[in-house]
């Protein structure tokens, strides 16, 4: 059975970074596309980075700050997150999918979400 765990969330000051970590347990991530999204309070879900195999994809919110990665000897996924700002708030999530996009419904399984603050 295929299950994602994200960690590695918390409170940063505007500026700083913070790195996500996304375990997959079940299958090898070579599998499937990885992806990062995130909620913030009161809006919809935004999907903000997605790796598979070498290609990888960024919005447009994150391109130059935020860096994906893979780690296919431990089966787990990252999300470098660097000049963090307090518009980045929200309940960041890995979710698995069959297909490279920044789509929600492109993924079926998702993790529970890590919290990330960014405020002063």
């Amino acid at each position: 059975q295929l299950q994602l765990e994200e960690s590695g969330g918390g409170l940063v000051q505007p500026g700083g970074s913070l790195t996500l970590s996304c375990e997959v347990r079940g299958y090898t991530i070579n599998y499937y596309s990885i992806g990062w999204f995130r909620q913030a309070p009161g809006k919809g879900r935004e999907g903000i980075s997605c790796i598979h195999r070498a290609n990888m994809l960024y919005a447009d919110s994150v391109k130059g700050r935020f860096t994906i990665s893979s780690d296919e000897a431990k089966n787990m996924v990252y999300l470098q997150m660097n000049d963090l700002k307090p518009e980045d708030t929200a309940v960041y999530y890995c979710a698995a999918g069959t297909r490279i996009a920044l789509y929600v419904h492109e993924y079926d399984t998702w993790g529970q979400g890590t919290q990330v603050t960014v405020s002063s």
